[in-house]
């Protein structure tokens, strides 16, 4: 199995950037739970909401390529950028990355 680097920082005030791993076929959403990190998902991250929008800032190239109903979810996301991605679809192939989690605190019933 390959196993790459990813770094994620936070837009939340007062939270350090993590260093952490992320395996070949493992989404950001998959790493940030096994690590209690909180990072909603009211769909289940199944790419049937827009709750685990995140973004990419390094290793866009070491992902899966988006789909069209994932760019249909991010333009419904909190304040997107040309690097959003949902976290539940940023699937890991070949390399490290880097992501900053929006400030979760935003949602309801957090």
């Amino acid at each position: 199995m390959n196993i790459f680097n990813i770094k994620i920082n936070f837009e939340e005030a007062g939270k350090e950037p993590l260093e952490l791993q992320i395996a070949k076929g493992e989404s950001v959403l998959d790493v940030c739970m096994d690590h209690g990190i909180d990072l909603q998902h009211n769909c289940g991250g199944v790419c049937g909401c827009s709750t685990c929008h995140i973004y990419v800032n390094k290793g866009m190239d070491f992902l899966q390529e988006i789909s069209d109903k994932e760019e249909d979810f991010i333009d419904r996301a909190v304040n997107p950028h040309i690097t959003s991605r949902l976290g539940c679809q940023c699937v890991a192939i070949n390399g490290d990355i880097e992501v900053t989690l929006p400030d979760q605190s935003q949602f309801l019933g957090h």
